[in-house]
């Protein structure tokens, strides 16, 4: 069984819990590792929260930080904030017109195969009925496979379960978990657009229920000179994160095998081949 983090969510706790974990800090930007369970910012519609990287950042290095873009409260991984407004300006430019490139990691049904190039146009979340979809693109590979001896579904001796990297093109809102499930590979412990009974089949499995969904990696353009930087939530520097183990301790579970494209280097796992 996988152990889970069981910090409580209390204010009291808030002073407790260690810092962030910054990846890259310069005068114009700085980088962080987001922990899952985290919100980017406060909201109105999560008044409960106590969570926030933009806040816990901010009283961290002493100093105003603009969000440049979002990651899923459920989502851990690479995100990046702007020290100043003509740097989040640049930033958020890069994003906007698709000069930032981000590769997440995913858990998901079934068994991917080596590339899906999804071009699935998405209507927005909280849109009206008539309103058109957006065009949204995102590019999939499997890295592993794992055949779990026990039967979700009865029609199956098994149950597959693939390791999976994900690089959207566009930056639609959930756009990687509905573009998986469009594939019929929804990623595992996703609440909103996976499947209920087979969450709370794999959380009983392996004693932990989470979104199983990270943002692994980030390239984008330096707001100050260009140069394009490349950010990695390297889980050979991360082994003290309790998202990284958990991670980590998925992949050591037996019957893990080694699919058609390799693992990142900065995953730091290495598998058994697949038999052929």
């Amino acid at each position: 069984m996988l152990v889970s983090d069981s910090t409580p969510h209390s204010t009291d706790a808030a002073a407790q819990r260690p810092p962030l974990h910054i990846l890259y800090q310069d005068e114009d930007m700085v980088v962080v590792y987001k922990p899952a369970g985290w919100l980017v910012h406060r909201t109105a519609i999560a008044r409960h929260e106590t969570r926030f990287v933009l806040q816990r950042l901010r009283d961290q290095i002493g100093r105003h930080v603009w969000p440049v873009h979002r990651l899923d409260q459920g989502t851990c991984g690479v995100l990046v904030f702007g020290l100043h407004k003509e740097a989040t300006q640049q930033l958020a430019a890069a994003f906007a017109e698709h000069r930032a490139h981000k590769h997440y990691l995913a858990l998901a049904r079934g068994w991917v195969p080596a590339e899906i190039d999804v071009d699935y146009a998405l209507q927005p979340d909280d849109a009206p009925p008539d309103a058109p979809a957006q065009p949204a693109q995102t590019l999939l590979r499997g890295l592993a496979q794992l055949e779990w001896p026990e039967a979700y579904d009865a029609r199956h001796p098994g149950t597959r379960i693939s390791l999976v990297e994900a690089f959207p093109k566009t930056g639609r809102r959930h756009q990687i978990r509905r573009h998986l499930k469009h594939e019929s590979h929804p990623i595992i412990g996703d609440a909103t657009h996976g499947k209920g009974a087979l969450n709370r089949w794999w959380a009983e499995r392996i004693g932990l229920q989470r979104l199983w969904l990270h943002g692994h990696a980030l390239e984008i353009p330096h707001p100050a000179t260009g140069e394009v930087m490349r950010f990695c939530a390297d889980w050979r520097q991360l082994g003290h994160v309790p998202e990284v183990q958990q991670w980590q301790a998925l992949l050591a579970l037996p019957g893990w095998k080694s699919g058609p494209n390799p693992l990142p280097q900065s995953c730091g796992v290495t598998l058994a081949a697949a038999e052929h």
